[in-house]
């Protein structure tokens, strides 16, 4: 066992001294007994309040994403030759061992293996300021004021000849695949896609 620690005269003096000191500028330092016990409450405790609920039906991360109010983006104008990134988000996941994957819809499915057009915000997966591989997402990641979707919000994109960066919406047109099991937990893919106005 091993001795207890020896403190020096001076500092066992400064300590006695700065004790009734601390008590007396910090109530909670103070420790009282008897009838003379106080109870301690948060200072505020009048105004400590449960948090508002949440205006979202589901968890941060999942769903299409959120455009917030102060976004210097617009969201997504509605078209009728692409397929609503809204519509890819509407299946279900399921848990197998220590993974997530996806539940298409019958919709969804019917997708796959097909020629889709896809409008959505560019995020580059390579440096420079044309690119061959990037996502779509359904809200700007640049975007401070956004909550982000989840990877059911999200489409992988290869294209056959570079698509110039832009902070404003693309579309592409490819090979739409349904992904239920891709390593990088990606859902949906399209490959050999071009750029469309």
């Amino acid at each position: 066992m091993s001795p207890e620690p020896q403190t020096d005269a001076p500092t066992r003096r400064w300590f006695l001294r700065i004790t009734p000191a601390l008590a007396a500028a910090c109530p909670l330092y103070r420790v009282s007994t008897g009838a003379s016990a106080q109870t301690l409450s948060p200072p505020i405790a009048s105004k400590i309040t449960k948090p508002p609920p949440t205006p979202l039906d589901f968890a941060v991360g999942q769903g299409p994403g959120v455009h917030g109010a102060n976004s210097l983006f617009p969201p997504l104008a509605a078209r009728d030759d692409v397929i609503a990134l809204s519509a890819l988000t509407t299946g279900n996941t399921r848990r197998e061992k220590n993974r997530i994957l996806p539940l298409f819809t019958m919709e969804q499915m019917a997708l796959n293996q097909r020629t889709q057009r896809i409008q959505g915000f560019m995020m580059p997966l390579d440096p420079g300021a044309s690119q061959t591989h990037f996502l779509l997402s359904a809200v700007p990641l640049t975007c401070p004021f956004c909550i982000p979707g989840g990877p059911e919000s999200m489409v992988e994109v290869k294209s056959k000849k570079p698509v110039k960066y832009s902070m404003e919406p693309v579309v592409v047109e490819g090979r739409f695949l349904v992904l239920p099991d891709d390593s990088y937990g990606l859902y949906y893919r399209i490959t050999d896609a071009t750029s469309v106005n």
